[in-house]
Order: C-alpha cells, then structure tokens, then sequence
C-alpha cells in the first residue's frame, strides 16, 4: 500500500519535507513489490528455470577474470551491439539502444517525450511498468479495456481513444503479460498506422511466441520494437534492447545515464549470446512444456486455462477466492503470481511460469489437491 502521511499539525519534520517535495501522483503509488521466494518453487517471474551448462559457465568465469573492472565500460556496448543485431536479424538501417532491462527502456522513452500534457496510451490488462513510470513522470496514463474473456484487442476502441487523446506513446505487448495471447496482426497494424505518435510493439516473450515485427520496424519510422534477455534465460543481467529509427536512437541517448550497461553484463551478454543455440533448445523445452501443463490444466475441474504464446499460463479458478488458492500453493511450498479477487477482468485469476518438469508436476499435483478440497 502507498505511504499514508497523516495531515496533522504535529506531523514529523520527514512527513512534512515529503509531503511539501514529493509530487502527490508519487505519494499515491504503490511500489512495485516482489514477493519473497527463499525455499520456495519458484514459479511466479517468467524465469527461463535452466541455469547455463557447466562449459559455458566455465568460460563465462574465465572470461570476467580478464576483466578491466577499474575501467569504464564501453558507453556503446559495440561488441555486444554486434552480436544481438546478427543474433536477431536487425534491419542495418535501424538504431540498437541497450537499457538495464525493459524497465529502464521505458523509462528512458516516457523521459524523452515527456512534455506537459503528453499521454500514454496501452490496452488493460497489460504490463504494469508501462502505467507506473508513466505516472511517476507526471504523464497521464489511458488504459483501453480488451476484449472480455479472449483478452484481444478492442480494434474499435483503440482507435477512438487514438483520436481522441492523440498520445505520445502507444505501448502494445507481444505477447501480452498477464494475459499471455498474441494479439491479431491486422489489429496491430491498423493501430501503427493511425498511431500519431510512437508505437512501442514489446517482445519480451520473443523466445516463446514464434512471431515478430523485427522485419517491419524498417518500414515505420515511429515504430520502436523493445525486447529483453531476462526471460530467455539472463534475467539476472538486466539488459534490454531497443531496435528503431536512428534519429529516434539519438534523441534517447540524450537522456540516457552514461554508462548505464555495466562491463560485467556486456561481456557476459555477448558470450552467451554467441552460444544462442544453447538458449534456443531451452525454449523449445519451455513451449513443449507449457503446451503439457496447459493441457493439464484444461482438464482440471474448477480451473479454466487461457491459451499461451509466453513462457507463462494464466488461470482462473472457480468455487475458492484466487487469492485463497495463492497463499494454500504458497504453504505447499509453491509461488506463483495473483491477479487478485477485485472486480474486472482478471478476478479469480492467478499465473504460473513454466518450469522444469518436476516443478510444473508439483505444481500440478498440489493446485489439484487445493481446488479439488
């Protein structure tokens, strides 16, 4: 819950200083809480569940003994830069611009273009980063409702609200998170061309969806495609990457801190990556898994699964609270992530990352033994 600061005449010196410097939008925030996960399946992040094999930690900790750490690291990341745009067939005509994760991408896009009365636009339910830096830059924040129980994309609405309040900024996941679908190309695509400002299309889930606009951001100059290498497999580096406009690129790095990608995840980035095919065959493993357990779950009673193209499934659960059912899979020794028991689309709903076989059975096994009573 937000910090609640109580108006009183004999309220501290610290509660007065924020309360007089602290802008109200911020006061009224929650923080982005992560729930604790020691001894616990861990099934709640969308975490690829494989660590690196044995070879390629080994050459991984040959290579940080080299390391120059009392040097700077190199502002532009080039090797890195290199290895990602062959790895990821990026147009040679578009910028590459590296964040510390997705999080600071949207960050550094939202800083850039925020200019008073600037708005951002995305479908709801969505990624929740996009709403909350919003606000903490003092940009107001429009959310448009998919389509109940398909979770599509309202093409009619999207369009109206584009009209209407022209944003600066158009987020749309693909695949979305929470909801796990890949929305309809040809609604993506009517979207991109009435946008009137820039449309930032989200791959975070790349690995697990088997569709893509990397081929497109070419032919759209207002058109930024951000993916990261968290769920591949690296969610402990934090580095994200931005594929767009070269002018686009250049207006970014304005605001971006200078050496914001350290050396250790540059190099570290760059070896794995080089051994890409290790991460492919993991995510091969990962969609194979996740089409069992989604399998699993439809024949659950009382539990009705959503189709997938992320390395998660999204469930809801019928005849106990959600959050009931999250916190008895918690005393199992399970974590998975709650959507909560409000009103409004996701009511009744929780999300389960995909993991490894003998977790995605004892996850299995103990939601049924929990829904069944």
């Amino acid at each position: 819950m937000p910090v609640q600061l109580a108006a009183s005449s004999c309220m501290s010196e610290p509660e007065n200083r924020i309360r007089s410097l602290v802008r109200p939008t911020v006061l009224e925030m929650e923080a982005y809480h992560v729930q604790p996960s020691s001894g616990l399946v861990k099934l709640d992040a969308m975490e690829n569940p494989y660590p690196l094999p044995d070879a390629l930690r080994q050459s991984w900790l040959e290579a940080i003994g080299r390391c120059d750490l009392n040097r700077y690291p190199d502002a532009s990341a080039t090797a890195l830069a290199a290895t990602v745009r062959r790895i990821n067939g990026v147009p040679e005509s578009c910028g590459l611009f590296f964040g510390n994760g997705s999080d600071e991408l949207i960050q550094i896009i939202l800083t850039a273009v925020a200019v008073p009365g600037a708005t951002v636009l995305a479908p709801e339910p969505g990624f929740v980063m996009y709403s909350q830096v919003a606000r903490s830059l003092g940009l107001e924040f429009v959310g448009v409702p998919l389509l109940p129980e398909s979770f599509a994309l309202d093409r009619q609405a999207m369009l109206a609200t584009l009209k209407q309040r022209r944003p600066s900024v158009v987020f749309l996941a693909y695949p979305n998170n929470p909801t796990g679908n890949l929305f309809a190309e040809d609604d993506m695509l009517s979207i991109l061309e009435a946008a009137p400002g820039l449309v930032v299309i989200d791959e975070a889930y790349a690995p697990f969806a088997e569709a893509t606009f990397m081929d497109r951001v070419g032919e759209y100059p207002h058109l930024l495609l951000m993916r990261t290498i968290s769920k591949l497999g690296l969610a402990g580096l934090r580095l994200g990457y931005l594929v767009g406009h070269p002018l686009w690129v250049e207006q970014f790095n304005k605001v971006r801190l200078p050496y914001n990608i350290n050396t250790l995840t540059q190099l570290t980035a760059e070896l794995a990556l080089s051994s890409y095919s290790v991460f492919d065959e993991q995510s091969r493993k990962i969609r194979k898994d996740r089409q069992r357990l989604f399998e699993s779950l439809a024949g659950m009673g009382g539990v009705s699964p959503f189709e997938s193209r992320a390395n998660f499934i999204l469930f809801r659960v019928d005849g106990k609270p959600a959050t009931r059912v999250f916190e008895d899979l918690k005393k199992a020794g399970v974590l998975i992530k709650s959507m909560g028991d409000a009103e409004g689309p996701l009511k009744g709903c929780l999300r389960v990352t995909v993991g490894k076989a003998a977790e995605n059975e004892k996850f299995f096994r103990e939601l049924s033994r929990i829904v069944s009573g």
